[in-house]
């Protein structure tokens, strides 16, 4: 987690995550009912690291190196 917030600027940070994360902890919210807070947590970070992975599959992040061309 300290290695996310310190390697993502603000900005990509709210743009990519923040929503990722919302729809996470409301998937979370509604259907995770374990009756443990271990589990739910567990299922809750699953959740957000799938969901993130599929964004960046489908919306991958250009790198200020890319957009150079050299």
């Amino acid at each position: 987690m300290f290695q996310l917030i310190h390697n993502l600027t603000t900005g990509e940070l709210f743009k990519r995550q923040l929503p990722v994360f919302a729809l996470a902890f409301v998937i979370a919210e509604l259907f995770y009912k374990f009756h443990s807070f271990a589990l739910e947590c567990m299922a809750f970070l699953v959740t957000w690291y799938v969901l993130d992975a599929v964004v960046q599959k489908l919306f991958p992040a250009t790198r200020s190196a890319d957009r150079s061309g050299g």
